[in-house]
């Protein structure tokens, strides 16, 4: 539901330069999270079409009975998820074309969706779009503080993922036996306990000026659930190995930093920056090596996470000498990630000839949107505290050119291509006609039980369009193969969704960010 923006008492407008144009950014604080927030004077509408496009994608995924029907085709699903263990579980989403609640790259969504209305949060108003984003990231909550029913104790999968991956039906009709995955002291998962805990720290900011007392719920959540990450240490891949196969976490250690990033953010409590910047740092963060952003490494994450304290400690950032060498390594690592973003830096990774950061052949776009996400969050950093220098070795960059290149994969994945393809489902004239789903391959009024094959293997577009599905993307020569069963380059994701997300609300406007995410 809409919500009306409240002035503060004092209006600050900043004068700012960056792309060679002066903005004009105001600070309001609003009811819909994320505390002061820059709201800029325009927005860009070819952005924030593509944002209000992207948001829908979690309506067309979302578990349990629907509050409101925003999708035609879909209807109540898996409404008696966790009744064998007495709790409600029906909330969440499925996790891609399937009906797996995954948890960890659940929580990994909701940690960007997080992230992404903390930093522009006004920009997504002006766009009209914050309110989706919000409505999205409460209906995962609800599951994730549902999912957590003691200390030491998370549930973190709903559904057996070897007999869904063998059905192809719509989830409304799905009637096979759904059973649940924990984690306890005995049988640990510290990397889905720890993004969890991101995820409930991150959001317990955003709902700090909507909600008080769920905000400080999520909150308790988050700290019991990082200490019974950190204490009870393990992969859980490693506590479930049959799991590998899906969501295969190479390491739990990411995650611990990365939620202790989230945390100090979130309570001010300088023993979790103290637990970053420490022996923990320097064990887990793999500092002064640059990496790429994703559902599995969220050192990169972790690493302007923390440069934004760097970037800000002159504003009362509650940094202490003791931090300072290890906050600085954060800081050059973040650096260093931006230089081999930058395509004219001499330590620029792999492009296509289309000019897409190419990493990996599955789901080729998570790393480039990942990346540019943090390229444009990167920028603002520097444009608020006025820094204008990015250096990568003997070359001087921008906040211009982290924004250029951040730019330049959105509007790659929007159809600025070799295949002239939107790569999101819904925009533009030309996109995925086929996508690996299947609520969206098999027609709305037809129960195919388990066995409805013939809608996967079917060469005809999907009845149903998945609006908003940032689907797998091209491979390393830009070409695209627009078939369903085409898993690699046509399936979508909830995470991808939040990235891509995270990106467009970026580009909405040239705009300075909060110096605070807790203000």
């Amino acid at each position: 539901m809409a919500r009306c923006v409240r002035c503060c008492c004092c209006v600050l407008v900043l004068l700012l330069v960056a792309l060679g144009v002066t903005a004009a950014v105001v600070f309001v604080r609003n009811r819909n999270g994320g505390g002061d927030r820059p709201v800029p004077g325009s927005v860009d509408h070819k952005y924030a079409e593509a944002l209000a496009v992207a948001l829908q994608f979690f309506q067309v995924q979302k578990s349990g009975k629907l509050v409101k029907k925003e999708i035609p085709w879909r209807g109540d699903s898996a409404v008696d998820d966790g009744q064998e263990a007495g709790l409600d579980l029906s909330r969440g989403m499925y996790d891609a074309g399937d009906h797996i609640k995954f948890g960890f790259p659940m929580a990994f969504t909701a940690t960007m969706l997080s992230w992404s209305v903390l930093e522009y949060g006004g920009a997504m108003e002006a766009a009209k779009q914050r309110d989706s984003a919000i409505d999205a990231l409460r209906w995962i909550m609800d599951y994730l503080v549902n999912a957590h029913p003691s200390h030491d104790v998370l549930y973190i999968q709903v559904g057996d993922p070897e007999v869904d991956h063998k059905c192809w039906e719509r989830p409304e009709t799905m009637s096979e036996k759904r059973p649940l995955t924990k984690i306890t002291a005995k049988s640990p998962g510290s990397d889905v306990a720890a993004e969890t805990a991101a995820a409930m720290a991150a959001a317990s900011l955003v709902y700090k000026p909507i909600d008080a007392s769920y905000s400080s719920s999520l909150l308790g959540h988050a700290e019991q659930l990082f200490a019974f990450a950190d204490r009870h240490r393990g992969a859980y891949t490693r506590t479930f190995p049959e799991l590998a196969k899906y969501y295969n976490s190479t390491t739990y250690q990411d995650e611990l930093l990365w939620a202790s990033g989230w945390l100090f953010h979130a309570t001010g409590n300088r023993s979790y920056l103290a637990y970053a910047t420490g022996k923990n740092g320097e064990d887990f963060a793999d500092l002064g090596n640059p990496r790429y952003f994703s559902w599995d490494d969220k050192r990169p994450g972790t690493q302007v996470l923390l440069s934004r304290v760097s970037f800000f400690a002159s504003q009362g950032a509650g940094v202490s000498d003791d931090n300072d060498d290890g906050l600085e390594s954060y800081k050059q690592t973040a650096d260093a990630v931006m230089c081999i973003l930058l395509p004219d830096s001499e330590t620029a990774a792999f492009r296509t000839q289309g000019g897409l950061l190419y990493v990996a052949e599955w789901n080729s776009l998570q790393h480039p949107v990942a990346s540019a996400f943090l390229a444009a969050v990167y920028g603002d950093y520097m444009l608020t505290s006025g820094k204008t220098e990015l250096t990568c070795g003997g070359q001087s960059f921008s906040p211009a050119d982290l924004r250029k290149f951040a730019q330049s994969q959105a509007d790659y994945v929007l159809g600025d291509n070799p295949m002239k393809l939107s790569y999101l489902v819904g925009y533009g004239d030309s996109y995925p006609q086929r996508v690996h789903h299947r609520g969206a391959s098999i027609p709305s009024d037809v129960n195919t039980g388990c066995g409805g094959q013939e809608w996967l293997e079917s060469p005809d577009p999907n009845p149903n369009v998945a609006t908003g599905a940032l689907v797998g993307g091209p491979f390393k020569n830009d070409s695209f193969v627009d078939e369903r069963q085409n898993v690699m380059q046509n399936e979508a994701t909830t995470y991808n969704s939040a990235l891509i997300v995270g990106l467009l609300s970026g580009l909405l406007s040239t705009s300075s960010v909060a110096q605070s995410l807790s203000s």
